[in-house]
């Protein structure tokens, strides 16, 4: 039994209560609180400092579900120390409370557990920070609703003030002010004296009582106060704090609240139960779609950003132009378009091509990505969305700075996101296949579990400032919805619920079958507490690791393979100069077709038109006319139209016809009626072309500007080399230089492994060792407790050669090359050359030290040897 648990061996201190864990509960405790652990305590006063600390007791109580916290703050207004039973009636009432019986030994142990309460049952004590935090004060309500005692209220108040009350109250005057407050809290706390106080009291009296009991619980009164409130003030129910402010005492209010700390309190989760249940297959076919026409955005996104994206912002970033020009070429919303944007960047898909004039294009990964197959394109961007800490959702919004936050810019990360998404799928794969939970119970149980994640007064990380929108959501709640509609839009959700490919991404076992008499069977239906298994609520499963989640990510895609429409080698050729593909085209015919025409509609069919502009941009790209009457022929399941076969003659015969060059530019042509014809145009007049040979015209346009003009003029030049080659525009010529995706902000310190978990467990234990050993003194020895020894250098050398030839251990303090201090007890085995090799005890092995070193040395106390 631990000395927590012992009443003969009651911890004085937080140390005290961590030296009597066994291994497992420090580790437990360094696993749920992992900035304890950086860097590694040098024993467990250390550590226990470290878990007193502002910063890390506000992290701890952010962790907390809903229940935990308000057991934590029921402590923080009851006693120090408080019983269980003090604690029990604050939460559950006079009355009691089953479900709050029941779910309060786990909550305490959670607390305990995380270093948050320590102490016996009969002597709980809160983390002194933990109390300053959640105590009511003037400045920082308590969420309890609750005041100040009564000792506090009246500690500025005159003693004949006091004796005053006391005696209107009906009690015996006493001969001090602290008797007197000691009878007038007794009084309060007795249910049966106050309930003949109360019933003597006016109705306009208790109507001000009731209006104050739940909180908040101080009220403004004038110098000359009403009668009602006149009859509280003189008999101590209202106490006075300062001019014109009176106080509910917390003794009366939790009096007139039957015991209660909190109004309502919350030992289970809300159920998060299915508004509407579809078939799984139908939830499987409508989640793969949805998967496939991802894939698709983000390859028509990247390809309209193929030859070089918009600019960046010189802050960084899509400006608000560019941002609706893509959301248009991707017939979407802006917030959607951004998610896409903003999707493709996490998964190292586009970046800044780093040149002097920086624009986004796409990268070689971009390449490497469209080779692979669908599901496993798939798993990669599900994968980069699960993990990826910058938010999309943001985009639009303002910064704590007032700054307009633009997608691919900065100011988008946010640490909770992955937790959060994590969490939103996991409470999916909860309910059985086919269910869909409205978004409200999702968010419920999300607040449930993380309360204070959100915002609070004392408990508000970097992530949560000024992160409310319109309807007063907090920022878990806003991710939390944002995850419910991109989840739908990657296909791992369909129609609401989620798909067996995304049960697998998470890596959540598929459910059982569901016996409803055992468990709920709809909406409103709900398990009685006897049926809650130990009474304790699921805790949220920890996130995969890398490892689980690259086996996690492949069995998803092995799943949504066969649910992927299988890509196509043909299309059906149509006499209005359109094709139509009846589904998805192999890379290779897609990538041809989309050279040679323009996608006129999207969906379960794809619609291409053949245009002049089109067939000469794939003659650009070196192609012959020979060539695309081939490639039509060999991938149509109809017969190619005549009116197709004509346009692409047509084009090709005046294709390269006209010759553009760099003089500044120039266009050359063997047929002067051609340039005769351009020279007469008035539209040419902007290009500043003038005759040098009957064959040659000089342009003030610079080539592609040339380029451009003539083709709006109806014309088809080329463009040509310095040598007189014709130009091939490549589609994919623009890639940046090889670039890593972005990398997700942590959420504090990671979670440490169980080898990192063994050392650092061992290695406080045994700096706790060294630091609590007695060890013999002498009237010389400076040292106190917790100090390092001193001895000199000579003194220091006699003493390890003695210990060798004897065999002792010996205490030592030690500075090692970094300045770091630390107190050892080693067993010398040699001491030669200015080192001693010795067997570390605090490190359980064996170690050697330099001499000079070491600070001093001392011999271990007789009884300790």
């Amino acid at each position: 039994m631990s000395t927590e648990e012992n009443p003969a061996a009651a911890p004085r201190s937080l140390a005290e209560a961590l030296r009597g864990r066994d291994d497992a509960a420090l580790a437990a405790l360094l696993r749920s609180r992992p900035d304890l652990i950086t860097p590694v305590p040098t024993d467990l006063t250390q550590l226990a400092t470290r878990a007193g600390t502002r910063a890390s007791v506000v992290r701890a109580l952010e962790r907390l579900d809903r229940f935990a916290l308000q057991t934590a703050q029921a402590l923080a207004v009851a006693a120090d120390p408080a019983s269980y039973g003090e604690l029990l009636g604050l939460l559950a009432g006079d009355d009691g409370d089953p479900a709050v019986s029941a779910a309060l030994p786990h909550a305490l142990a959670t607390l305990r557990e995380q270093a948050l309460v320590w102490g016996g049952d009969d002597r709980l004590r809160l983390v002194r920070t933990a109390r300053e935090l959640l105590s009511p004060s003037p400045q920082h309500p308590s969420p309890t609703g609750l005041g100040p005692t009564v000792r506090e209220a009246t500690a500025g108040m005159s003693p004949g003030r006091i004796q005053e009350i006391v005696a209107t109250a009906g009690l015996p005057s006493t001969h001090d002010s602290v008797s007197a407050v000691t009878a007038l809290t007794t009084l309060f706390g007795d249910p049966e004296r106050m309930s003949a106080l109360l019933d003597e009291a006016p109705a306009e009296s208790v109507e001000v009582l009731e209006r104050l009991v739940w909180g908040p619980p101080y009220g403004q009164v004038t110098a000359d106060p009403a009668a009602r409130l006149r009859w509280l003030l003189d008999r101590g129910l209202l106490l006075p704090t300062a001019p014109g402010t009176v106080v509910l005492p917390r003794e009366v209010a939790l009096r007139l609240r039957a015991g209660r700390a909190h109004r309502t309190p919350e030992p289970l989760p809300p159920p998060v139960e299915a508004a509407a249940t579809h078939r799984p297959q139908v939830v499987d076919a409508t989640a793969a779609g949805q998967a496939y026409t991802a894939l698709a955005t983000v390859e028509e996104l990247l390809k309209d950003w193929n030859e070089g994206g918009p600019a960046v912002l010189r802050a960084g970033g899509l400006s608000v132009r560019d941002l609706k020009r893509t959301a248009a070429a991707l017939d979407t919303t802006e917030p959607v378009a951004a998610f896409w944007v903003e999707l493709a960047y996490a998964a190292g898909l586009l970046a800044s091509d780093g040149e002097a004039d920086e624009r986004y294009a796409a990268t070689p990964a971009y390449d490497d990505w469209r080779e692979l197959p669908a599901a496993e394109r798939w798993a990669l961007l599900v994968t980069a969305w699960l993990t990826a800490t910058r938010t999309a959702g943001l985009i639009g919004g303002r910064d704590a700075k007032d700054r307009t936050l633009s997608a691919l810019g900065p100011g988008l990360d946010r640490s909770a996101a992955p937790e959060v998404r994590h969490r939103v799928l996991t409470l999916l794969a909860a309910l059985p296949e086919g269910a869909a939970p409205s978004h409200d119970a999702v968010l419920a149980r999300l607040h449930w579990e993380r309360p204070l994640r959100g915002g609070g007064r004392s408990t508000a990380g970097p992530d949560t400032s000024a992160t409310e929108d319109r309807r007063g959501e907090d920022l878990r709640a806003r991710i939390a919805r944002w995850t419910l509609s991109e989840a739908e839009m990657l296909g791992i959700t369909g129609r609401g619920a989620l798909s067996a490919h995304g049960r697998a991404l998470i890596g959540a076992p598929a459910p059982e079958p569901r016996n409803p008499t055992q468990e709920p069977t709809g909406p409103g239906d709900k398990l009685p507490v006897h049926h809650l298994p130990h009474h304790r609520p699921a805790l949220p499963p920890p996130a995969l690791s890398p490892t689980q989640q690259s086996t996690a990510t492949a069995a998803a895609a092995r799943l949504l393979a066969p649910l992927l429409p299988e890509p196509l080698d043909h299309v059906l050729l149509q006499a209005d100069l359109t094709a139509v593909a009846p589904g998805p085209l192999q890379r290779p015919l897609a990538d041809m077709l989309g050279v040679l025409a323009d996608v006129e509609s999207k969906g379960g069919a794809t619609v291409y038109r053949f245009t002049p502009g089109s067939v000469r941009r794939a003659l650009d790209s070196g192609q012959a006319a020979s060539d695309l009457h081939a490639f039509l022929a060999a991938h149509s399941r109809t017969p190619v139209p005549q009116p197709l076969a004509y346009l692409i003659d047509d084009v090709a015969r005046r294709h390269g016809h006209l010759r553009v060059g760099a003089a500044s530019a120039y266009v050359r042509c063997d047929d002067d009626a051609v340039l005769n014809e351009i020279l007469a145009d008035k539209r040419a007049a902007g290009l500043g072309l003038r005759r040098l040979a009957p064959t040659v015209l000089a342009a003030l346009a610079d080539p592609a500007g040339l380029l451009e003009g003539l083709r709006a003029m109806g014309f088809a030049p080329a463009a040509e080399s310095a040598e007189g080659d014709v130009l091939i525009a490549r589609a994919d010529a623009r890639r940046t230089p090889p670039r890593t995706p972005p990398a997700p902000v942590p959420d504090g310190p990671p979670v440490p492994d169980d080898t990192l978990l063994t050392a650092a467990v061992r290695a406080v234990r045994a700096g706790d060792l060294a630091a609590t050993t007695p060890r013999r003194t002498s009237a010389g020895d400076p040292a106190g407790p917790g100090e390092l020894p001193r001895t000199t250098a000579a003194e220091t050398l006699a003493t390890m050669q003695a210990a060798v030839l004897t065999g002792e251990a010996l205490w030592i303090g030690y500075v090692n090359a970094e300045g770091g201090a630390s107190q050892r007890v080693i067993a010398p085995v040699r001491v030669e050359g200015g080192f001693v090799t010795a067997y570390d005890h605090t490190a359980d092995e064996v170690r050697t030290y330099p001499l000079h070193r070491i600070t001093g040395v001392a011999e271990l106390a007789e009884d300790e040897g």
